[in-house]
C-alpha cells in the first residue's frame, strides 16, 4: 500500500506555512497529490446569528465585510501556495492517475469548515493539519478534531516549524488499544519505508491488549525490525514522558491513537495525553481513532 493523496486544510498564512512545506515534502516523497483546501464562511449561515435588533443594513454590511475578509484571506493563501509549490518544484494542477511525479492543487469551497474538511478527508489517504499553536490558529484545532471524529481517516499534525524530513525515524506510541492499532495500520506505509522504528511503551500508558513485543512481531512480517523503549511519565505527565521518549529516539514522526483513554470533552477540560501531545509536539504526529 502506498500513499497517493494528501489533504491540507488551511485557514491562515501564519499557520499554513510549515504545514504546506510538510505537505509538499510528503508529496515529493510519495509522488502523490496534495490538495490544499480553504473553506470560506457562508455569509447566509452567519446572518441568522448576527443578533436581534440589528438593522438589515447593518447585517448586510457585516456580511459584506465577512466576504471581503474571506476573499482577501483566500488570495493570500493562494499566493503562499504558489510560492511554496514553485520553490518545491511541484507541478500545480489536477493529479494524473498513476503519474510518477508529485502534484498539487488549491481548492476553495464555501460552507461550514469542519463539515467540509471531514467530508473531503474521507477520500484522502492522510489529512495534514497545521499545528494549532502555529499562528495561534483555532481553526486548525477544529479541523484536526473534525478529521479525527468525523472522517474515519488518519490525520497528521504538522510541526510548528517546517520539517527537514518526515518518516526516517518513526516512534510508535503503543498502549494496546484499538485506537493505537488503527493508527499503526494507517502508518504502515511510512513504517515500511522508515530507516529506524521504535515502539514506545509504559506501564502507566498501556491498557489491556497486545504488548509492544506483539507489535514488534507484527511489523516484522512487513520486513521491518523495531526496537522497544520503555518510558516513564515526566512530572506525573504521561504525555510529557511520551514526547521525551520520542525525542530521545530522535523521531521525526510519531504514531499514536487519539483520545483512547477518555472522552474528548473530558480530555479538553481536564487535560490528557492526546491534548498534551497536540499542544507540545515539535515533530509530525500521525493520529487515528
Amino acid at each position: 500500500m502506498s500513499v497517493r493523496k494528501f489533504l491540507l486544510p488551511v485557514s491562515s498564512t501564519a499557520s499554513a506555512e510549515a504545514a504546506l512545506q510538510a505537505g509538499l515534502l510528503l508529496a515529493r516523497m510519495w509522488n502523490a497529490h496534495l490538495e490544499v483546501l480553504y473553506v470560506q464562511s457562508d455569509t447566509r449561515e452567519i446572518a441568522p446569528f448576527a443578533g436581534e435588533g440589528l438593522s438589515s443594513a447593518l447585517i448586510e454590511d457585516m456580511m459584506t465585510a465577512t466576504e471581503r475578509e474571506g476573499g482577501a484571506r483566500a488570495q493570500s493563501l493562494q499566493e503562499l501556495f504558489r510560492a511554496a509549490t514553485d520553490h518545491a518544484a511541484v507541478p500545480v494542477g489536477a493529479a494524473h492517475r498513476g503519474a510518477d511525479e508529485p502534484s498539487a492543487s488549491f481548492t476553495t469551497l464555501t460552507g461550514r469548515e469542519e463539515m467540509l474538511v471531514a467530508h473531503k478527508a474521507r477520500l484522502a489517504d492522510l489529512t495534514i493539519v497545521p499545528h494549532p499553536l502555529a499562528g495561534e490558529d483555532v481553526a486548525a484545532a477544529e479541523a484536526l478534531h473534525a478529521v479525527l471524529f468525523d472522517s474515519g481517516r488518519p490525520v497528521l499534525l504538522a510541526p510548528v516549524a517546517p520539517p527537514l524530513h518526515i518518516g526516517k525515524r518513526i516512534a510508535i506510541a503503543w498502549n494496546g488499544t484499538a485506537n493505537a492499532a488503527s493508527a499503526l495500520a494507517s502508518a504502515m506505509a511510512f513504517i515500511r519505508q522508515g530507516d529506524s522504528v521504535c515502539v514506545l511503551s509504559s506501564e502507566e500508558y498501556c491498557r489491556p491488549g497486545p504488548s509492544p513485543e506483539d507489535v514488534r512481531e507484527y511489523i516484522s512480517h512487513h520486513g521491518v525490525e523495531a526496537d522497544i523503549a520503555r518510558f516513564r511519565s515526566v512530572d506525573r505527565n504521561i504525555g510529557a514522558g511520551l514526547l521525551a521518549a520520542a525525542g530521545a529516539f530522535g523521531a521525526d514522526l510519531m504514531v499514536m491513537g487519539a483520545y483512547s483513554t477518555a472522552s474528548r470533552l473530558r480530555q479538553l477540560i481536564l487535560g490528557g495525553i492526546t491534548r498534551h501531545v497536540l499542544e507540545n509536539a515539535e515533530i509530525c504526529v500521525l493520529m487515528n481513532r
